[in-house]
């Protein structure tokens, strides 16, 4: 047996649906005015509106308010550009300690300049070596000229001896010398370790120097002798190194001015 179907539920009355929300334009007539014709019309309405006048006055006195304020921001800005810079400034300025009062004991210090700001002392030429004094001796008086030399003076001129007692002159009589005019002779005899030179200075009475110049312009003065009366000549002696045997010599007088030399032998 076939079961019966169940029953089919009655549908909603055509009546009482919902309509839906209402169109508050109204219904729409469908022979009413085009889109294009409306658009139109809204155009023509609204050239026929005159605007009102534009609020200058209150545009300006916002423009001025926003100056205002911008100005009072770089303002703010600069000074607190400016004091920032301050206190670096600040910051990096050393602070130097006063100096120490001077005490009862202080003493100052002397700077000591350096040899790079010392400016050279100028050069000053030394002066000339005092004159030596001449011994006066008496004819043929025996004068002990060290390391076993002994001269002596004659009217005759120059005598000496060595440490081998052997004896020589240099006459000043015998025309080989003119004691008119200023001159130096020079004799030199000696060994190893020590050479003795001597000889005659003649042509004046002002002899103040007879100098010997050795190897590498060393200086040796002499010693001089005159007999009484200033005879216008005499003798000279010293003793060197034996590097020096070929000394160069020179005459000068007692106010230094040269009168005679003689080159190196």
């Amino acid at each position: 047996m076939t079961p019966a179907s169940p029953p089919t539920p009655p549908g909603p009355d055509p009546d009482l649906a919902d309509p839906g929300p209402a169109d508050p334009m109204g219904p729409v007539d469908p022979g009413g005015p085009s889109e294009a014709d409306l658009r139109a019309a809204f155009a023509r309405a609204a050239l026929d509106v005159t605007p009102g006048p534009v609020p200058l006055a209150a545009v300006r006195r916002a423009g001025r308010s926003r100056r205002r304020r911008r100005t009072t921001a770089l303002s703010a800005l600069s000074m607190l550009a400016v004091a920032t810079a301050a206190v670096a400034v600040v910051a990096l300025t050393p602070v130097r300690p006063s100096p120490p009062l001077p005490g009862p004991a202080a003493v100052p210090s002397t700077a000591v300049p350096t040899a790079s700001h010392v400016a050279p002392p100028p050069q000053v030429p030394a002066p000339p070596p005092a004159p030596i004094p001449v011994r006066v001796v008496a004819p043929g008086e025996r004068v002990n000229a060290g390391k076993g030399w002994t001269v002596w003076l004659t009217e005759e001129g120059k005598h000496w001896s060595g440490p081998d007692g052997y004896e020589n002159v240099r006459s000043v009589t015998d025309g080989n010398v003119d004691t008119g005019e200023p001159g130096v002779s020079h004799q030199s005899e000696g060994d190893a370790t020590r050479i003795f030179h001597s000889g005659l200075y003649y042509g004046t009475r002002t002899a103040g120097r007879v100098e010997l110049t050795g190897a590498g312009g060393r200086r040796t003065v002499a010693a001089l002798l005159e007999l009484p009366g200033r005879p216008g000549w005499g003798v000279w002696y010293a003793s060197t190194r034996p590097e020096d045997q070929a000394a160069g010599l020179a005459l000068y007088d007692r106010a230094g001015e040269l009168l005679a030399e003689l080159p190196p032998m």
